[in-house]
């Protein structure tokens, strides 16, 4: 074969690679395709590496170290794809979105290092913004991870002089970028490089060290963005289109969601990055822990099941806690169990509910539950005014009334799901443990509201069975 044919070929092996891609992103927006959504993607991705081997100009013995790293690379995240569970799951979204990151670092790194005294000033760009991004989004992925794992505490964590510490490291970057540009390559360049390499490092840490628990969703998605945007970079520094496309529709489709979940929340993306709930938020704890404590009002399952059984309408809020406690089995089977007594029942869906974007709908799309039973929040507000008995599992802030209600708490204008309009309210937790805001919850004390202490997966196995002997 011709490298002309060959080169020719690797360019449609590409074209249908980035086809994959395309369409199956597009299937990943509806649970129902989602899972071939997946596996096309994966498939693109396939025949983009294998095309990619066949290039012209790789040695066998590169071929063969290629290999064995994408036999290792697949085993290890075989094993932790299956491994891991629901509740982890945001934690491996962070460490596999960091390691692309690491890797778009590394590749910008040696390409030019390993270019010799001459590079084009274009391929010198996109190694400058391929490594200062990549970089930053690998530390910033490890300190989400961390936090997520709760190896770091996931309230803000600031010191003293931090936002000059930032600025430093941010104003230093953007010089030793600007001289590796203009200069292109000297006898210093690598070392420029290298410096940057490691302030960028520093600082992609910095910057997510004070962001609260409670913004993990928004700052995954950046993070994911970033991540999309530094491998299409990569791309033209490689001369790769599989790789530009594959990076583009990650870099748009993480900008997009990061939106998505910044209006969720009523911020924008600069007061998440930089005016996290953190510090307010702790502040509004503490205020609230001074306070004289409220009354609540304490249930059983007998009780709730015999609510739940004669209800006409029932909306079920998962939260995080229902991922804590592998509860989305048990959460089915009741839903099941109301609706052979003829109950409407519906999921009502918070877009940042969770660690991750989407978290409650990949749990529940494991316990199969039908997908027309899940609604969004906009989607399903104006019912619970209509609704006989919201069953809340393990929310906290999304279903918090004081963001509409209280001007000085730190979710104050946050959209929320409208729970405190049902009829009656049955909250399923272990504790009154605050949620990620670290903020007193005032559905908790409202005369409508119940609360069934305990695990998820416990109270929700009780509640069947009391539904049945109902």
């Amino acid at each position: 074969m011709s490298d002309f044919n060959r080169t020719d070929l690797i360019e449609i092996s590409y074209l249908v690679a980035a086809i994959c891609f395309i369409f199956g992103l597009k299937m990943l927006g509806n649970p129902t395709t989602a899972r071939r959504g997946n596996q096309l993607a994966a498939v693109g991705m396939g025949v983009a590496t294998i095309a990619t081997l066949f290039t012209v100009g790789f040695k066998t013995t590169n071929i063969i170290l290629i290999l064995v790293a994408i036999a290792i690379g697949a085993a290890i995240s075989w094993y932790a794809a299956k491994a891991v569970a629901m509740t982890a799951m945001p934690q491996m979204v962070a460490i596999f979105n960091g390691m692309g990151g690491a890797t778009v670092a590394l590749v910008s790194v040696a390409q030019f290092t390993g270019h010799g005294e001459f590079m084009p000033r274009g391929d010198v760009i996109s190694v400058v913004l391929g490594t200062i991004i990549g970089s930053i989004s690998f530390t910033g992925s490890i300190i989400a991870f961390l936090k997520l794992q709760e190896l770091l505490s996931g309230r803000a964590i600031v010191y003293g002089g931090q936002q000059i510490v930032n600025a430093v490291l941010g104003i230093a970057i953007i010089v030793l970028a600007g001289i590796l540009i203009v200069q292109l390559h000297t006898d210093t360049s690598n070392a420029l490089l290298l410096v940057m390499f490691a302030l960028a490092l520093a600082i992609g840490a910095l910057v997510v060290l004070p962001i609260g628990g409670a913004d993990m969703p928004v700052v995954i998605a950046i993070l994911n963005s970033l991540t999309g945007l530094a491998a299409a970079i990569t791309g033209f520094e490689l001369d790769n289109q599989a790789l530009i496309v594959a990076g583009a529709l990650v870099g748009a489709s993480g900008s997009f969601l990061t939106l998505l979940m910044a209006r969720a929340m009523n911020r924008s993306v600069t007061n998440v990055l930089f005016g996290a709930f953190g510090s307010s938020a702790a502040a509004g704890a503490g205020a609230a822990g001074a306070g004289e404590a409220k009354p609540i009002r304490e249930t059983t399952a007998d009780d709730v099941g015999i609510l739940l059984a004669y209800a006409q309408k029932v909306i079920i809020v998962p939260g995080y806690g229902l991922a804590v406690a592998q509860a989305q089995h048990a959460v089915r089977e009741l839903a099941d169990t109301l609706k052979e007594r003829g109950v409407d029942v519906k999921y009502a869906i918070h877009p940042v509910a969770g660690r991750m974007p989407g978290h409650m709908n990949v749990l529940l799309a494991e316990a199969n539950v039908p997908y027309d039973d899940l609604f969004e929040m906009d989607d399903i507000n104006n019912e619970f005014a209509q609704t006989d008995v919201a069953l809340v599992i393990g929310a906290n802030d999304v279903v918090n009334p004081a963001a509409r209600n209280d001007t000085t708490s730190p979710i104050y204008g946050m959209p929320i799901l409208n729970v405190d309009q049902a009829r009656n309210v049955v909250v399923l937790k272990r504790s009154m443990r605050a949620g990620f805001a670290g903020i007193e919850n005032d559905l908790f004390h409202e005369p409508q509201t119940s609360m069934l202490f305990g695990d998820a997966k416990d109270s929700l196995v009780k509640l069947k069975a009391a539904v049945d002997a109902a």
